[in-house]
């Protein structure tokens, strides 16, 4: 038997040698029998033993050159190993000699000769497993003479783009520098910001990570020179919170180094306002010690005008407002963060971090109205001005600690970590309003309203994750995660009482309040490669609990939702090496919060009085994503998806005549508030390209192309709406002679229905803001900015950029809403805004490093958003 199968094998492979090679060719030099072996193995670094990425394989054996008869060295192949270290070569000649050299920035290079061990008359199935040969760990030991003094820069560009998320590196956003987070969304593809500076993502509000976990952080609390990248998670597997209804995740990576040695920077900038910021970032890593700090101070001047006109419609009661305001904003914020990694061994890591916020901001606003009122035949006018004064201030605070085990089978592990977060904020407003008849005489006299407010909120978060690579192609993931939320606000309201000269409380207009939320979820993922076909199927399980209570009625609201299942599968097809095509879904949830739920009346803006529903239930969103990507050559690449995203019982914002309470006598009033629509649905088409047009000129552009349908009816009006919608982003990087460089980016976003569930004064005023009604929608708006950047020192270690955004002052923010009841009973509201256009910022940074080799002897090259990307780029690993 094991003579006829030595038989067999030996036709085998002579049958196949000459199909390689039609009318019998014969072999050159060194023998190409079969090209069916393989080499594969992995670099680490010869004193710590961790992964290399990036090292560059070059195999190739000696060949006679058919015209001189000459025997020359050919190259047969060139590979980079990944971020594990690992590198594979296949079909290979079985019977040719071959010469490895493997080569880094930073190491002495690997020379090596290899060929396959195939022995005759041997054991076949030694001889099967002898063509795919395992050249183990490759040890590459570091040169110090190329390493000292070195100032290691990155050549990144600024979209990366993988078929499960898109990465956006800030280091190459000219424009952002200096400024918050909010200016690095501006720039961030697929991803809208309005004039208050919320985001969007596909007209759906996303939830905010930083480093892999939610945040207390606002955006506009986080400096830009801290983040590293952002990614962008349109549609998240199982592994991720269920919440946020099918938004999608948006994931800030703030800096942190752990190259061996020291690293950092230094940087300042000043604006037009007379803002200014000074801020660094230090690391240094020595032995088993990571230790990694940052931190910046700023100052923000800002001014905004809104412009409101409303009509409100009763029986025979018409009263239309016009309203004009202006406010400026003058404050500033701290940031530190700092953090220690202690590698107690080349397979335990433990990490201690922790944050600081601090700022405070006064604000002064002058907002002029004129009211005029007509009931049947009587017509009446007067006018006003409100002058109000605020001041608000908050302090967050944050810690982390993680701790990750890498089992002695490569790429299994597990991880713990512990985040705790709280925040605190106080502030007071203090608003004079005086009214005056049609001919400029005061009315009623001055009325002096004070408001003291104040509210913390604690967020504890615990998590742990295991992966499994059962084979070179499967893998099993599975975690836990509990998170823990308190929240507690109390906002007093008080009238100045001119007989007696002091405050009086206004009950009415008070509120106390807080509330506890819980989630606790279970996950688990398996992952397989076929071919050139992946899958990953995936299934959480979420329960929440949610309860609040206002404190001076002792009135309480729960909801508790024990057991929701979340399903996710994704399904990958490598066409080619270019070429992939990916299918996805997932189902998510999103929970109404407490404001949504509260049934308190908020009297704070004179126009929106709103109100919460304790009646809403959560909405359930099913969302498909089918992506193709091409990776074209000079660095063309095109990702394209078409999406659909259904949710039944959609929370969306409603407007509903109500008694007003306080004057249960007087007619009723027009209450802002929230219901569950019967369903929205929006599909559309994303486009995102990035071009090297030249040597010179890298552009990135961004189109999507939507429609949005939101059904559902109520007894008084109709809560319906459609529209086909598109947004636009280009991004042009121009690389000049002399180390100038400039960056050129602009947006468009057409009418879109305002997204649902969420309000909001706009500007930063108290009174008129944009009301987010489901039929309500936002004017087109498109804008430019420009920067110029100049690097200089030695490896171009400084830099000075200079930056102007909304160029030709174009942003300027129209919606409009409108609540029908009947042909005598509506509300209709338009607003416009704008802020701070023509900005001019001047940035200055200094980078420096030093990597010694005898004094820093451990190198950890792996990435620092391991949390982050072990989903399907996991599996885009084994391809």
């Amino acid at each position: 038997m094991k003579s006829r199968l030595m038989v067999f094998l030996a036709l085998f492979i002579t049958t196949t040698a000459f199909a390689q090679y039609p009318q019998g060719a014969r072999q050159g030099n060194g023998g190409q029998a079969m090209n069916a072996g393989r080499f594969y193995g992995k670099i680490v670094d010869a004193t710590s033993g961790k992964p290399i990425e990036a090292v560059t394989i070059q195999l190739s054996q000696n060949k006679m050159n058919p015209a001189t008869k000459e025997t020359e060295e050919s190259v047969v192949a060139i590979v980079l190993s990944d971020k594990k270290g690992e590198f594979t070569i296949e079909k290979l000649p079985v019977m040719a000699k071959y010469t490895l050299l493997a080569t880094a920035v930073g190491y002495t290079p690997i020379v090596e000769e290899l060929q396959f061990d195939l022995k005759p008359g041997g054991d076949p199935s030694q001889m099967m497993a002898a063509l795919d040969k395992d050249l183990g760990n490759l040890k590459m030991a570091q040169d110090v003479q190329q390493l000292q003094g070195v100032v290691i820069t990155g050549n990144k560009s600024m979209m990366q783009m993988n078929i499960d998320r898109k990465v956006f590196n800030v280091d190459k956003s000219i424009t952002s520098a200096g400024g918050t987070a909010v200016d690095v969304m501006k720039n961030v593809p697929s991803v809208n910001v309005d004039i208050d500076g919320n985001v969007s993502l596909r007209n759906k509000t996303p939830q905010i990570f930083v480093d892999g976990r939610p945040t207390t952080l606002s955006l506009d609390q986080i400096p830009s020179d801290e983040i590293e990248s952002v990614e962008i998670i349109s549609n998240p597997s199982a592994k991720f919170d269920a919440s946020g209804g099918g938004a999608g995740i948006l994931n800030i990576v703030l800096k942190k180094n752990r190259k061996a040695g020291y690293n950092g920077s230094v940087r300042a900038n000043v604006d037009t306002k007379l803002s200014s910021g000074i801020g660094g970032d230090f690391n240094i890593k020595q032995g088993k010690i990571n230790f990694f700090g940052n931190g910046m101070y700023n100052q923000r001047k800002s001014s905004g005008t809104q412009i409101t006109f409303r009509e409100d419609k009763l029986n025979n009661t018409l009263a239309t407002f016009n309203q004009t305001g202006k406010n400026n904003n003058d404050g500033h914020f701290a940031f530190v963060r700092a953090g220690i990694d202690y590698l107690i061994d080349n397979r335990n890591t433990l990490t201690i971090s922790g944050n600081l916020v601090n700022g405070n901001f006064d604000n002064n606003g002058l907002l002029s109205l004129t009211r005029d009122t007509t009931i049947g035949n009587y017509f009446s006018s007067e006018t006003g001005k409100i002058n109000n004064q605020s001041s608000f201030n908050f302090k967050n605070t944050g810690g982390s600690l993680g701790f990750k085990h890498n089992f002695a089978k490569p790429n299994k592990s597990i991880t713990a970590d512990i985040n705790y977060f709280a925040s605190n904020n106080s502030g007071n407003s203090l608003s004079k309003t005086q009214y005056f008849d049609d001919l400029g005489n005061p009315k009623y006299g001055e009325g002096n309203q004070l408001m003291q407010s104040s509210g913390t909120n604690k967020n504890f978060i615990a998590q742990t994750d295991y992966t499994d690579p059962l084979t070179e192609n499967s893998k099993l993931e599975a975690g836990l995660r509990a998170s823990v939320r308190n929240y507690a606000s109390e906002s007093l309201n008080f009238l100045y009482n001119q007989g007696t000269g002091k405050y009086d409380p206004i009950p009415v207009l008070n509120s106390h309040f807080k509330f506890n939320d819980q989630v606790y979820a279970g996950y688990v993922t398996y992952s397989q490669k076929i071919d050139n076909f992946s899958f990953q199927l995936g299934g959480r399980v979420e329960s929440s609990f949610y309860s609040g209570t206002l404190i001076d009625s002792n009135q309480t609201f729960r909801n508790q939702f024990p057991f929701s299942f979340f399903p996710s599968v994704f399904l990958t097809q490598k066409i080619d090496d270019k070429q992939d095509l990916q299918l996805n879904y997932s189902r998510k949830i999103n929970r109404p919060n407490f404001f949504q739920l509260i049934p308190y009346y908020n009297f704070q803006d004179s126009l929106n009085i709103t109100r919460g529903n304790p009646g809403l239930t959560p909405e359930f969103t099913n969302l498909i994503e089918l992506s193709y990507q091409l990776n074209m050559k000079r660095g063309n690449n095109l990702l394209a998806t078409i999406y659909y995203r259904n949710t039944n019982d959609l929370i969306a914002n409603n407007t509903y005549r109500d008694a007003n309470p306080l004057s249960p006598l007087a007619d009723s009033i027009f209450v802002s508030s929230y219901i569950n629509a019967n369903k929205s649905s929006a599909y559309g088409l994303e486009l995102i390209l990035t071009n090297k047009i030249a040597s010179w000129w890298n552009l990135t552009s961004n189109v999507n192309l939507y429609n949005n349908q939101i059904s559902g009816v109520q007894a008084s009006s109709s809560l319906s709406n459609s529209r086909v919608s598109w947004f636009g982003k280009l991004n042009s990087t121009f690389s000049l002679p002399k180390n100038f460089s400039i960056q050129l980016t602009a947006d468009y976003t057409s009418k879109t229905i305002l997204p649902p569930g969420r309000g909001g004064s706009g500007g930063g005023m108290m009174w008129g803001g944009p009301r987010a009604t489901a039929n309500g929608y936002s004017d087109p708006n498109y804008g430019f900015d420009l920067a110029i950047k100049k690097d200089f020192l030695k490896d171009k270690s400084a830099s000075i950029s200079l930056s102007v955004n909304d160029i030709f002052a174009t942003r300027v923010y129209r919606t409009h809403s409108m609540s029908e009841f009947s042909k005598d009973v509506y509300t209709i509201q338009d607003n416009q805004s704008y802020r701070d256009p023509q900005v001019f910022r001047l940035n200055l940074s200094w980078r420096f490093g030093k990597f010694d080799t005898s004094l820093f002897k451990r190198k950890n090259m792996k990435g620092d958003q391991e949390g982050m990307q072990n989903g399907m780029q996991g599996m885009q690993g084994m391809q």
